[in-house]
């Protein structure tokens, strides 16, 4: 009854989750891709919405929801982070970074943020990606996309991904899956943003930079 009033009140004020995220683990790396277009209910209030951020030198998460609420979460997660590896001299590791996000998601459920993140990062036990919704709920994925957009993406990727590919591989795939999502759903749009992050740090490229590059292989 409860999780069913949070969702009615955030539907009734406008506020689903309108855009499409995704996230792809690889055998080198994490690939992290998310659409531009911000939308509040049936107006677009941003055609060049961040949506992909960054928490460490090595962990990124992408968010879907209301912006003020995501923004807030992921600047205590980054502030926790940058703490932790003051205090321990080493970086903080992803799950480590996830499940400080779920908690801080979890306490507040009483008045939930209204948001859901994805949080995927390379640390010593690899590459690891971690979805997160409302109440805190945290599930380690392989593949995943969020947002209103996030049935075709799914769609894509159910088809074309397969454990073990590498990078290289899959941005080919999460390109046709984002760009699935902007063609049929209407909170999904303007373009989108890459994010390739390995044991090296955090690539961030724009779409139309990332295919030209493929083009020109």
């Amino acid at each position: 009854m409860f999780r069913e009033l949070v969702e009615n009140r955030a539907w009734n004020l406008g506020l689903r989750l309108g855009t499409t995220t995704i996230g792809v683990v690889c055998s080198d790396g994490v690939i992290l891709v998310t659409d531009r277009r911000v939308t509040s209910g049936f107006f677009i209030a941003n055609k060049r919405g961040k949506k992909i951020c960054k928490i460490d030198d090595h962990i990124a998460a992408t968010i879907a929801g209301v912006v003020a609420d995501a923004q807030m979460l992921i600047d205590r997660i980054s502030a926790q982070a940058r703490l932790y590896k003051l205090m321990n001299g080493r970086p903080i590791g992803v799950k480590a970074a996830a499940t400080l996000a779920s908690n801080i998601l979890f306490s507040a459920r009483y008045y939930p943020f209204i948001l859901q993140a994805i949080v995927a990062g390379v640390d010593d036990e690899g590459s690891r990606m971690f979805n997160l919704d409302l109440f805190g709920t945290m599930t380690e994925e392989r593949y995943i996309a969020t947002g209103s957009g996030s049935p075709m993406a799914l769609g894509v990727l159910e088809g074309a991904y397969h454990d073990g590919m590498t990078v290289a591989e899959a941005i080919p795939v999460v390109i046709k899956a984002v760009s699935s999502s902007m063609k049929w759903d209407p909170a999904s749009g303007e373009g989108f943003d890459v994010a390739i992050i390995t044991k090296k740090g955090i690539e961030e490229k724009p779409g139309e930079t990332l295919i030209k590059e493929l083009g020109s292989l």
